[in-house]
């Protein structure tokens, strides 16, 4: 896997306990800071439909 250019939220503390996400053609790739080897991937449509989820609160839930 070649070296992927990787975005953390604003909202992170000084990069810990934060999920970065990067973006090579059709692939999304998203890992924790504390576990950068280990990736997972999806596309950009399915990461578009999560994302409208969460503005939309379906997943408020899991913060309580």
């Amino acid at each position: 896997m070649t070296e992927s250019l990787w975005r953390i939220s604003s909202f992170c503390q000084a990069g810990n306990s934060c999920m970065g996400i990067s973006r090579d053609g059709d692939t999304v790739r998203l890992r924790e800071s504390e576990q950068p080897n280990e990736v997972i991937t999806t596309t950009p449509e399915k990461l578009k439909s999560f994302i409208l989820g969460v503005k939309n609160g379906d997943f408020d839930h899991l913060l309580d």
